[in-house]
């Protein structure tokens, strides 16, 4: 019992501190795109980083380093495959898991958000517990954690991880602005359900085919969705496997959701949202 007691003091001082500093901006969010699902939200002082696959990343090369990340407050993993946790190799080629992900949280003191399987994963893999959310336990599909004014919804995605499942997020700032990250995935009936309970502002997409939805999957799901803005994601990085581009995207998203504004990023640009709903 008293064992029991001090894992949840623990947790409670955890998160007390997290996110120690309050949230203070004007509502816009500084969207930064590094290529496959990598991306990095800025708004109000926050930093929060989506799928921080870096050093092997082909299209982060020459736009991105994990040295170069200096601050972050969360980083939120949909699921545990190696172009989304990061994954390195050794010299001699062996797999370094979560490599990126874990070097970055331990830089900049992170808390990592991750499904409570993949959460344990990373404790398994040298993440300190606490730089994963509640001290290790993570979180899981369900209502919306709230972390000094930002809201955390994990959504379910259509795919498959070692550990636990796949994710996706829809995080609500302060400042009004909603961003769905689908994570890796199918397109599914729940997106409606998922859109008319959080009016999302900007939808980020996978569009690559063969292992997420296509084009034309992704093009339809702005029906369910709903965003004001969508930015594709999971393209051009795998030859011959994913799309190599957003062309077909663009073009059927016109066609399907002409009122739905798409931004196509090249790997270092940025996109500034500005939100309509408080």
């Amino acid at each position: 019992m008293k064992k029991v007691l001090s894992v949840f003091a623990t947790i409670a001082v955890l998160t007390m501190f997290l996110f120690s500093t309050a949230y203070a901006g004007t509502g816009d969010v500084t969207v930064t795109f590094w290529g496959q699902s990598a991306f990095k939200l800025e708004s109000g002082g926050k930093t929060i980083l989506i799928d921080p696959w870096i050093t092997e990343n082909p299209a982060a090369q020459g736009v991105v380093t994990v040295d170069d990340i200096t601050k972050a407050d969360l980083i939120l993993i949909t699921h545990d495959h190696f172009d989304h946790i990061g994954d390195t190799h050794d010299q001699e080629g062996k797999t370094i898991h979560a490599a990126d992900t874990i070097a970055i949280a331990k830089k900049t003191g992170a808390q990592v958000v991750a499904v409570f399987e993949t959460a344990g994963r990373l404790l398994g893999d040298g993440l300190p517990p606490q730089n994963i959310l509640f001290g290790g336990f993570g979180k899981d599909i369900g209502g919306p954690t709230d972390i000094n004014g930002i809201s955390l919804v994990m959504t379910p995605a259509v795919h498959s991880s070692t550990s636990g499942v796949s994710v996706g997020y829809i995080i609500k700032f302060p400042g009004g602005a909603t961003i769905y990250h689908a994570g890796d995935t199918a397109i599914f009936g729940d997106m409606l359900l998922w859109g008319t309970l959080y009016p999302i502002d900007l939808a980020l997409l996978p569009i690559g085919g063969h292992f997420t939805m296509d084009a034309s999957q992704a093009a339809k799901s702005l029906r369910l969705l709903t965003p004001r803005k969508a930015i594709p994601m999971h393209y051009g990085t795998f030859p011959g496997i994913l799309a190599s581009d957003a062309d077909e995207f663009v073009t059927l998203a016109k066609k399907i959701a002409p009122g739905v504004g798409v931004i196509v990023l090249k790997p270092g640009e940025k996109y500034i949202l500005q939100p309509t709903c408080l």
